[in-house]
């Protein structure tokens, strides 16, 4: 008797289609090239038939769409605070700043004020130093950027993208950062006007908003205490909360991590009258 060996290749797709008659070969293809010719594989960059990851997902789920359920997708052009500070790009200058104003207005790249008009809220040498007037110009106005200069010149502040309402809590923010104007890190060929320093270990606790205090860039990064016994005193030790500088330093402030400041202002964008204004309530959940 004469023995016949059969071999049987079996791939992927003939577990799925397992007990189902298979189409002969010429209408396959006519099938595929109707499929294609309905449905391009190229859909605004964002499918990408050679992605291994994307056959996988699209094999169960189908293609991704640019809007699904129509809705936009979510990217760092519609909604930059999503994202850390932004470190290599600086933001065009705008009509209408003053001096002051255009020194910090690169520092908004890819932040809500990139675009708006800034305003000054508050000026410690002329509203005082004190942490309940502090308080009284800048809570419930929305996100802000803090300036201070020390007494030894050191030019810097932080970005407050979640800004103060005075209810003693912590204010989350992946786009929070810190920064040094001048001082070397000040770069004419790129535009950079300083360095910036991103909030690192996630989003919590990039604002401490205790009304009994100044501002507060996390329990240690940048802290303003405004004590009425040493109203000009400010603390830094970075890493923890915020990054480091690149030769390691651990002060926003340089060698020193306690120093005295000279001036201390804030600035807040401009918004019309009815306009809405974000992050003006409490966020006891929020780490984002």
């Amino acid at each position: 008797s004469t023995t016949t060996t059969t071999t049987t290749t079996l791939h992927l797709g003939d577990f799925f289609n397992f007990g189902k008659q298979q189409p002969e070969v010429e209408e396959e293809e006519e099938t595929t090239t109707a499929t294609l010719e309905e449905e391009p594989l190229e859909d605004e960059g964002y499918y990408d038939e050679d992605d291994p990851i994307e056959k996988i997902f699209g094999f169960f789920f189908g293609k991704k769409e640019a809007e699904p359920m129509g809705m936009a997708r979510i990217g760092q052009e519609k909604f930059p605070e999503l994202y850390p500070a932004t470190l290599d790009e600086w933001a065009d200058p705008l009509e209408g700043d003053d001096a002051e104003m255009a020194l910090l207005r690169p520092l908004l790249k890819n932040t809500n004020m990139e675009t708006r008009n800034l305003r000054l809220t508050y000026d410690g040498n002329k509203d005082g130093w004190d942490p309940t007037i502090f308080h009284s110009k800048v809570d419930k106005q929305g996100g802000a950027i803090v300036y201070c200069t020390t007494t030894a010149g050191v030019t810097c502040g932080g970005y407050n993208p979640k800004g103060w309402v005075g209810y003693g809590e912590a204010r989350g923010s992946i786009a929070a950062f810190l920064f040094i104007l001048g001082g070397g890190y000040a770069d004419a060929s790129t535009g950079a006007p300083g360095i910036k320093l991103r909030k690192v270990g996630g989003p919590g606790l990039a604002q401490m908003d205790m009304p009994e205090t100044g501002p507060q860039f996390s329990p240690d990064a940048l802290v303003i205490p405004m004590d009425r016994n040493n109203q000009r005193l400010a603390r830094s030790k970075l890493g923890s909360y915020y990054e480091r500088l690149p030769d390691g330093t651990n002060s926003v402030f340089g060698k020193d991590s306690n120093v005295q400041l000279k001036e201390l202002k804030v600035y807040h964008g401009v918004y019309a009258e009815g306009e809405y204004v974000p992050f003006t309530d409490a966020e006891p959940f929020a780490l984002y």
